[in-house]
């Protein structure tokens, strides 16, 4: 092992991102990076999960200091963030979008505050769009049987962001204040190696999405406390690992019910996953409706998925 590999393994923080067909974000996401290091040393790392585009060029070509890994197939989000983890003994496991823009030195400013504050193990930031005003999606609370009863009713959709009746989205929040949380998304999701160890990465049953919420809930288990860090910033352009926006859709709700059924059993668990059918329900009822009373195009997203609903409410299959 040569003395420069070394020495980025060692570094104190290793950034992970896991890419695919990510070529018209990947260079901006890189290069903010590397750009907005501080202090910190750091090990950056790109898993690419077989891509077909210039993904792969463009960092070999780009950023000859990123360790690159390619995998012949896609192997998944989970998988590819625990891959590249094995290859690294840096302090911290910085995981990180390829559709993001690091602002402000968050990379530095997560590792200080995690140094100052060792306790809670399990690290997030604050999310912004574009134009600056906050994207919400770097932190959820954890789903509850009443907020899937506020899910099935339609109240979370007639009244979003309610403390009561969206509890997952935690309120009016701005995500400006320290605040434990439960759970932490993994388009910046940092962890202390002894509690990424502890908890043997990632379920590599969850192929994208709900892995984080897994990662969360199982960090809360074991005795770590996920908390937000408001000072760390990165721009986050949602949504931009699916194709289709039906797509995201039956992979967000195959990862919510590999969660219910990871975590939940009996009776809990049917309720949960009834309540679940029936907001998808409620929703493409509504949708349907909606087409017959509105001329021009209508999104056929939920009803699109309330067809498949038999495919994503067996979650994922068992990792083999």
């Amino acid at each position: 092992m040569s003395d420069e590999l070394k020495h980025y393994m060692r570094a104190e923080v290793a950034i992970i991102i896991v890419s695919y067909n990510s070529e018209h974000h990947i260079e901006a996401c890189l290069r903010s990076v590397l750009e907005q290091r501080r202090a910190v040393e750091q090990d950056v790392i790109v898993v690419d999960n077989a891509s077909t585009d210039r993904t792969v060029a463009v960092v070999r070509e780009k950023f000859p200091t990123v360790r690159l890994f390619t995998s012949p197939r896609n192997v998944g989000f989970a998988a590819a963030n625990n891959l590249a983890a094995q290859q690294t003994e840096s302090d911290y496991i910085f995981l990180l979008n390829p559709d993001t823009i690091v602002l402000d030195h968050a990379i530095d400013v997560l590792v200080e505050f995690a140094r100052t504050n060792p306790g809670y193990g399990i690290y997030g930031g604050r999310t912004v769009k574009l134009d600056g005003k906050l994207e919400p999606s770097s932190c959820w609370g954890l789903p509850s049987l009443w907020s899937l009863a506020m899910f099935a009713s339609g109240l979370s959709s007639l009244f979003p962001r309610n403390r009561l009746l969206d509890p997952e989205s935690l309120g009016q929040w701005p995500r400006d204040t320290v605040r434990e949380v439960g759970v932490i998304t993994g388009c910046m999701l940092m962890a202390h190696r002894s509690a990424w160890e502890k908890l043997g990465g990632m379920d590599e049953r969850y192929f994208l999405y709900g892995e984080d919420t897994d990662f969360s809930m199982r960090a809360r288990q074991n005795g770590y406390r996920p908390v937000i860090c408001p000072a760390a910033r990165i721009v986050h352009e949602v949504g931009q690992s699916s194709a289709t926006p039906t797509h995201k859709l039956l992979m967000l709700y195959r990862g919510k019910v590999c969660f219910f059924r990871t975590h939940y059993s009996g009776v809990f668990l049917q309720l949960t996953l009834g309540f679940l059918v029936a907001g998808v329900g409620l929703r493409s009822l509504l949708s349907r409706l909606r087409t017959l009373r509105t001329p021009g195009p209508v999104s056929n997203d939920w009803p699109a998925l309330w067809r498949v609903r038999r495919e994503w409410i067996a979650g994922y299959p068992e990792k083999q």
